[in-house]
């Protein structure tokens, strides 16, 4: 099977930009995946965010499918313990009734923001996790029209019915998201670009533990950074800001959005920040389109991976678009 390659975008802010320009560059790079040929595109869900503008996915979505075509779009993902299934389903149905055949229903268990945030989607109540595999069986029974005549809401349909049935898939960085997954029969995203350990390890779980669901078949993919640039020093210089950005976020600093490298390169770090910096760099690949190919494709092989979704920050949008062009020509230049 052709390794495939998608984008995940999280619509960063960069320092002295607004969240309006980072959704407008977020549509942009979506316009542009669609042209160089990349699979799908989704946008993903983080509150109390200042650094990230995307809170919304479905609302997200829905605006990225009017300003494209034929890329399928969809969500990485939707924070499932903090909705009713039946609402969730809903929106991906009217979504699949606007853009039949494009959209795809990521769906995952984290909290995608702080405590307090967590707390406020939950109307002061600690969100219980526990409930995400049972939240899945129901959004796949509403998506689905399979409500069973003993179940209390026999004889109700999310809306609207459509012919087509959006795909749920599992998003996850740990074991045990990989055996939900292959527990439900369900295509399975590893987040490479939070947990840059065990990925590979998990995903062989998932297909030796694969259970099919109405023919379902185990699909694996991987979301990583990735910064390309066509020299090696220009791509270590531009993400020298997202070494900086992740070492901020992992220590709780205070941050204005992704900095500019002319701040990043200065930036005094102490010993620990440096090892911190190191152990990033595991969840990325930097450099040319050959060295990053080359290293996408060792991790795929890995991972025995159906897909790669690429995420990626940049100060400056130009060098954003630059990572995503250059690494789609290295990409077809080997097929």
């Amino acid at each position: 099977m052709t390794l495939t390659y998608s984008v995940l975008d999280q619509s960063p802010i960069s320092e002295g930009s607004s969240p309006q320009e980072a959704l407008k560059q977020t549509a942009i790079l979506a316009q542009n995946a669609e042209k160089w040929g990349y699979t799908r595109f989704w946008v993903s869900e983080h509150h109390d965010a200042p650094t990230l503008a995307g809170s919304s996915p479905e609302l997200l979505i829905a605006h990225l499918g009017a300003v494209t075509t034929t890329i399928r779009l969809g969500s990485g993902g939707v924070m499932l313990p903090h909705y009713a299934a039946f609402k969730v389903a809903e929106n991906f149905k009217l979504l699949e009734a606007l853009y039949p055949g494009r959209i795809d229903a990521g769906m995952g268990r984290a909290p995608g923001g702080m405590p307090r945030a967590s707390f406020a989607l939950n109307e002061g109540k600690k969100r219980d996790t526990s409930l995400f595999p049972k939240k899945i069986d129901e959004l796949r029974m509403y998506l689905s029209d399979s409500i069973p005549e003993d179940h209390p809401y026999y004889g109700m349909k999310a809306t609207p019915v459509s012919p087509n049935i959006p795909p749920i898939w599992i998003l996850g960085s740990s074991r045990s998201s990989a055996l939900l997954a292959a527990e439900k029969g369900l295509p399975y995203l590893f987040a490479h670009f939070i947990n840059g350990e065990g990925g590979q390890s998990f995903t062989k779980e998932y297909r030796r533990n694969f259970k099919s669901h109405e023919g379902s078949k185990p699909y694996v993919g991987f979301a990583i950074f990735a910064v390309c640039q066509e020299t090696q020093e220009k791509a270590e210089w531009l993400a020298s800001s997202l070494d900086l950005s992740l070492s901020m976020g992992a220590q709780g600093m205070p941050s204005q959005g992704t900095p500019p490298p002319e701040k990043a390169v200065a930036y005094p770090y102490s010993k620990f920040e440096k090892l911190l910096v190191a152990e990033n760099r595991r969840r990325m690949v930097v450099g040319t389109p050959q060295h990053v190919a080359d290293q996408l494709e060792k991790l795929a092989s890995e991972y025995e991976a159906d897909e790669v979704m690429l995420v990626s920050a940049a100060y400056n949008f130009k060098d954003k678009l630059k990572t995503y062009e250059l690494i789609a020509k290295e990409m077809k230049r080997r097929i």
